[in-house]
């Protein structure tokens, strides 16, 4: 079938996707069927940046998207976050003449961390920004030094790596390439002298497995580090996080450019230095950079802000089996100064696959909630006695732990006698459980 049936195609279905609330992945699909070769008879433009990781896939993107746009550029991305090589293909021919031609000046993508490889056997990023690997999505996901070596597949020559040197197994990436950009955050007052986790994947050194040592931890594995046995250290970096607050919610990049954010919290600061460097390296000037990102309301729906009844909430949407999306989720509320209680909802497990695994919850810090203004604690959802269990071993005072199955009584409850502000922590397939039985208000 000629190419631009396929794509002519793929644009109906596109529209009519779009009428329904679906079709961000099928129409790809379909294309791939008519022709799997079709990426590769398209004509890209000079620039293709491609964003992975276990975190921060798609808030980057957002972000990247953002400040490309408000700089004049014609930018096509897969903002509804369809990230496999089906959405990928959508978005692309999407954005094509029925020539073959893609009509943007920079072609942007989030890029599933398993599925890259997939992707870019059909056409090259120019630019590759690494955020993270964790522990994330047993199921599908398994050990992150697996993920590692499926990741290592999609890097080829000819791409420039912008990768966080503060992740010692995301740094691998570029032993031996000249093609690299780093980017870390210095030693701040959240640093740690020592890992604060529940576990510590930092211990061992993922290029020759001696011993690992720190100067500092940000969080888990995430810090400045050196083996003992190969060598392997955080590398000097080009874009740094000089100075920030969690508190007043800003960071200074390389000792200049302040931003101010609209939310606060460490993974966000990786995020938006990420954001800083690619936009950077493509040539929009710093102060440009900072005016797009100052004061930026996330689009993603990851944080949405909510009231019940007459009190204020904000949930917080952490990733499917991922103990450290969890953790920075509530860390956010830990570092509330407020009386606050925090409802935990686990009723899904996975968005795509059937299970009741949750020994995941036993790598989440639950103990933080220890914090004398976490006034209450309500569990919740289907998994709410798994979570009983977990929390029985944090050392928390019983009577602050209310164990609700029901989401709707949780909410009640809330509603009538949780003290101070609400926070809910929950993952994506659960959120909309909670937000039709509140009040939205915005989301970030």
């Amino acid at each position: 079938m000629k190419t631009s049936i396929i794509i002519l195609l793929c644009k109906l279905l596109r529209v009519i996707g779009k009428l329904v609330g679906k079709g961000s992945s099928l129409p790809g699909r379909i294309a791939l069927k008519l022709d799997p070769n079709i990426l590769k008879k398209i004509k890209l433009p000079d620039e293709i940046v491609a964003v992975t990781g276990s975190n921060g896939k798609t808030s980057t993107v957002e972000m990247i998207a953002h400040v490309l746009k408000s700089n004049g550029k014609k930018i096509a991305y897969n903002k509804e976050g369809s990230n496999q090589i089906e959405g990928v293909t959508t978005f692309l021919l999407n954005d094509c003449t029925l020539g073959g031609r893609v009509k943007s000046d920079i072609i942007l993508m989030e890029s599933d961390e398993r599925f890259a490889r997939h992707t870019f056997k059909h056409f090259t990023p120019t630019h590759y920004v690494i955020t993270n690997l964790y522990r994330d999505q047993m199921t599908r996901n398994g050990h992150p030094e697996w993920v590692y070596d499926i990741v290592g597949e999609s890097i080829h020559e000819g791409t420039h790596l912008v990768l966080n040197a503060d992740d010692p197994l995301v740094s691998c990436f570029g032993l031996g390439k000249e093609a690299v950009t780093w980017f870390g955050v210095d030693r701040l007052p959240f640093s740690t002298d020592r890992n604060t986790s529940l576990y510590h994947d930092g211990r061992y050194c993922p290029n020759c497995k001696s011993r690992m040592e720190y100067d500092y931890y940000h969080y888990n594995h995430i810090g400045s580090y050196h083996c003992t046995g190969c060598g392997l250290h955080r590398n000097n970096t080009t874009y740094t996080v000089t100075d920030a607050s969690l508190k007043d919610s800003y960071i200074e990049i390389n000792g200049k450019y302040h931003i101010d954010l609209s939310f606060s919290g460490i993974y966000h600061f990786y995020n938006t230095l990420a954001t800083f460097a690619i936009c950077n390296i493509l040539g929009i000037p710093g102060e440009q950079i900072v005016s797009a990102l100052n004061g930026y309301q996330m689009k993603s729906g990851r944080i949405v802000k909510f009231a019940v009844g007459e009190k204020e909430g904000t949930l917080l949407t952490s990733k499917h089996e991922n103990s450290i999306s969890y953790d920075q989720s509530i860390r956010v509320a830990v570092q509330d100064e407020r009386d606050v209680t925090v409802t935990v909802i686990v009723d899904a497990i996975s968005r795509k696959y059937f299970t009741s695994e949750t020994s995941w919850l036993w790598d989440i810090d639950f103990e933080l909630l220890a914090a004398d203004h976490v006034k209450e604690i309500i569990l919740t959802g289907r998994y709410c006695n798994d979570l009983a269990v977990r929390f029985s071993y944090c050392g928390i005072d019983s009577q602050r732990i209310h164990v609700i199955e029901d989401i709707g009584e949780a909410v009640t409850y809330m509603k009538d006698k949780a003290p101070g502000y609400q926070y809910v922590i929950t993952c994506f397939s659960d959120k909309e459980k909670l937000l039709e039985k509140v009040e939205k208000r915005a989301e970030e």
